[in-house]
């Protein structure tokens, strides 16, 4: 089994690592492709390629690391190390997003000459290789953010080239010479776009919150339904990685039987793997009777 899971692991870090030769390629033939012919469109799309190579790369490098067992500095392990790819990969995608939209007003106060030919030619091949690259990414992306935001790079390039074609096209029949510019700023604002939604989901992990809105109120619930459970306090949920949560809470029981409160533990402790996910947690069992005025409360914040 372990050694399947390796194999599956090789295989998927082979992709990665082939996608980002072929991107690296790519990105030296788009930008020759836009200085001959002109086109800010091009180099921007090529610009964005380079990111899907350095996001590939990242993708790889944080998957690896994310691998290493836990060791006495990190004890936790380091499935965070996906994130923080994820993370850096969105914050490029946003900044390569301003920088175009900067480029592309600029262009329109200056426009200049075109090469619809080549755009258009240069683009295709671009296209085709995106959808490709995008194919390479996508079963991965399933199941890790820090390659989503790789897919996310590479399937906006491929909508990228398709606008750079389109605004190619036009200006062989059109010289709407404008439209090159017109295309950036739709390309920068899907890159934009894409993003500032993705980047919140990779800060609230590494800010330790939890998975997604009402997974804390739910935690508390679910504590509260367990048979003998009188209050829950001081309770603690954050996400480890993007599939799975731990949790610390102190909870009051009106049993004294260390038995019983034992059964009690083991049961909160599976209802919240099953519901919530929370795949770790850490309870401090009390009884009624020693538990202060103060400690009471349902719940309590951070100390």
């Amino acid at each position: 089994m372990a050694h399947n899971h390796q194999h599956h692991d090789d295989l998927q870090g082979g992709r990665l690592l082939l996608a980002v030769v072929v991107n690296v390629l790519l990105t030296v033939f788009q930008i020759i492709g836009g200085v001959v012919s002109g086109s800010l469109a091009l180099i921007a799309d090529a610009i964005h390629n380079l990111s899907d190579a350095g996001s590939l790369m990242v993708a790889l490098v944080a998957r690896k690391m994310s691998r290493r067992p836990a060791d006495d500095v990190m004890t936790f392990g380091y499935g965070r190390a996906e994130i923080v790819g994820a993370l850096i990969n969105f914050t490029t995608l946003i900044l390569i997003g301003i920088y175009l939209i900067y480029e592309a007003i600029f262009r329109m106060f200056s426009p200049e000459p075109i090469a619809g030919w080549i755009v258009v030619i240069v683009a295709g091949i671009a296209l085709v290789i995106d959808i490709a690259t995008a194919m390479l990414t996508y079963s991965l992306s399933k199941e890790s953010m820090n390659v989503r935001a790789a897919f996310i790079h590479n399937v906006s390039d491929a909508l990228a080239s398709v606008g750079v074609i389109i605004g190619g096209s036009l200006i062989i029949l059109f010289e709407w010479t404008i439209i090159d510019a017109l295309i950036t700023v739709l390309i920068a604002s899907y890159v934009l776009y894409h993003g500032t939604m993705e980047i919140g989901g990779a800060i609230r992990i590494l800010m330790s919150g939890s998975l997604k809105d009402g997974d804390f109120e739910e935690a508390i619930t679910v504590i509260h339904d367990v048979p003998g459970v009188r209050s829950v306090h001081h309770v603690h949920l954050w996400a480890m990685d993007e599939r799975s949560q731990s949790l610390e809470a102190h909870i009051v029981v009106d049993t004294h039987d260390m038995r019983e409160t034992e059964i009690i533990k083991q049961q909160i402790k599976e209802r919240l793997r099953n519901q919530l996910d929370v795949r770790h947690s850490t309870l401090e069992m009390e009884h009624a009777d020693a538990t202060s005025d103060c400690c009471e409360r349902d719940r309590l914040g951070p100390h």
